[in-house]
């Protein structure tokens, strides 16, 4: 069995009982850290990505994404999982060769999501999304490498919160082979358990980017899935643009004060 073949195997039987919490790193010095904290899986994080490399969300380039997939698999021992945003294609022809060759980088799992990137039209329309997580599935299926397929509709973080619409997608990516379903955005543990009840036995990822629940309360709602996005990227440039602010309006360096010492961040990556 090969190292990247038994982190697919961990992966998915991570999300076969109970709740886990895979955070999102952003590149390989995070995803150390992460792994060192002691969490078992780890998924990228799109946003977070691309603000490291000076470009909004949805700007990197599909090359650029899967190095950083290579790159973060090398970085460590835990199954990674792919933000993979629209598969860098929209007819379902076009995503199956990227699908494809992001199966190839070492990942143990990988996410579509229905998102146009268009304000007007924010979603895919249904049978065009239903028939692009097809095409997924097909190209995974094709690699024989067991790589786990997470399917998400992004109404609720595309300003279209409709729970109704929601679940009807997310059934329907079930149906149409996703092995986990995510809609990003929810903040109501009775809207998560009328999709956990709706997708099941499926299990179902929930974002946290706010502290509207803890993960015991999520855990006995029936996720079994628990990530936070950009939100830990977010975090961290949250005190480099006080510090910068504070150096540039003010002439004063206090918020450097809190920062950990170069000597704790050589010695938890020198390990």
């Amino acid at each position: 069995m090969t190292e990247f073949t038994d982190r697919i195997r961990r992966f998915r039987e991570l999300h076969e009982r109970g709740c886990f919490v895979i955070p999102n790193p952003w590149d390989r010095g995070s995803a150390r850290i992460l792994a060192q904290v002691g969490f078992k899986a780890l998924a990228t994080t799109s946003a977070g990505f691309a603000w490291s490399m000076g470009h909004a969300d949805g700007h990197v380039e599909l090359e650029e994404v899967l190095e950083h997939l290579r790159g973060m698999c090398r970085a460590v021992d835990v199954p990674i999982n792919a933000d993979f945003e629209g598969g860098f294609g929209i007819a379902p022809d076009a995503i199956v060769p990227h699908v494809t060759h992001a199966a190839t980088t070492g990942i143990a799992g990988l996410s579509i999501e229905d998102s146009t990137g268009d304000v007007a039209e924010p979603l895919y329309e249904f049978s065009l999304a239903v028939d692009r997580i097809k095409a997924a599935r097909h190209a995974l299926d094709g690699t024989g490498t067991g790589v786990l397929l997470t399917a998400r509709t992004e109404g609720f973080i595309r300003g279209r919160p409709d729970i109704r619409e929601t679940v009807k997608r997310l059934v329907a990516f079930a149906e149409a082979g996703a092995d986990c379903l995510y809609a990003p955005g929810l903040k109501s543990l009775d809207d998560i358990k009328v999709i956990v009840k709706a997708v099941a036995p499926k299990p179902v990822n929930v974002l946290m980017a706010t502290d509207f629940a803890t993960v015991a309360d999520l855990a006995a709602a029936g996720v079994r899935r628990i990530s936070v996005g950009g939100a830990l990227a977010r975090t961290a440039w949250t005190g480099f643009l006080q510090a910068a602010h504070e150096i540039a309006e003010h002439g004063t360096f206090t918020l450097l004060t809190r920062a950990v010492p170069g000597a704790e961040m050589n010695r938890i990556l020198s390990t």
